[in-house]
């Protein structure tokens, strides 16, 4: 009977290797548009998103602003932020995901989100996996604004100098829920996004 189990074990671990690449292959049936745009954003992370980089909008002394030709499905816009200074230069995305006056649809499609991407699977340009991990902050209309930062686990390479943020914000007329991409050191993108 021992023989029997060791024989069952022994075939069991004959697949895993192959069947593991069809587990991780599958796993990309069941990603989600708003996890696909991110994953997109970010490939292009090294390239200070050249290439989602559209129409120039804005230009100040510090910083130059542009449209996104990515955004996440029934966002209100997206920007590509380039810094020129301070020295060193940095880049960053921000997509407006929502404004409403209604916090609670707000608060309900911010969790939305974060449950779209807590523990997703990101594929670099490089070809490197990542898992996007981030700890939960529940809104509350009384506090001004709430925020989830995501860290890309392994944070090795230039991907540990990336941080991804969600935030459920105050605005002058109700709430906005904002996704950014950009370097950890950058200025806060989302008061250029408040704008918006």
């Amino acid at each position: 009977m021992r023989d029997a189990m060791s024989g069952s074990k022994m075939l069991l671990l004959a697949f895993v290797p192959v069947l593991l690449p069809a587990i991780i292959a599958a796993q990309g049936v069941f990603s989600n548009k708003t996890q696909v745009v991110l994953e997109k954003v970010i490939q292009d992370y090294p390239n200070h998103f050249h290439n989602i980089k559209g129409e120039l909008i804005g230009q100040a002394e510090e910083a130059a602003c542009y449209r996104s030709t990515l955004q996440l499905p029934g966002a209100a816009s997206s920007t590509v932020t380039l810094s020129i200074s301070p020295a060193p230069a940095g880049s960053g995305w921000v997509c407006v995901v929502l404004n409403t006056e209604n916090f609670e649809t707000a608060k309900r499609r911010y969790a939305e989100i974060y449950a779209q991407l807590s523990n997703s699977i990101i594929t670099s340009g490089n070809q490197k996996t990542f898992i996007l991990s981030g700890q939960y902050e529940a809104p509350a209309e009384d506090r001004k604004t709430s925020r989830v930062t995501f860290s890309l686990l392994p944070g090795v390479g230039e991907m540990k100098n990336l941080k991804v943020e969600l935030s459920l914000l105050e605005a002058e007329k109700g709430w906005k829920i904002l996704l950014s991409v950009q370097d950890k050191d950058l200025k806060d993108l989302s008061q250029v996004a408040m704008g918006n």
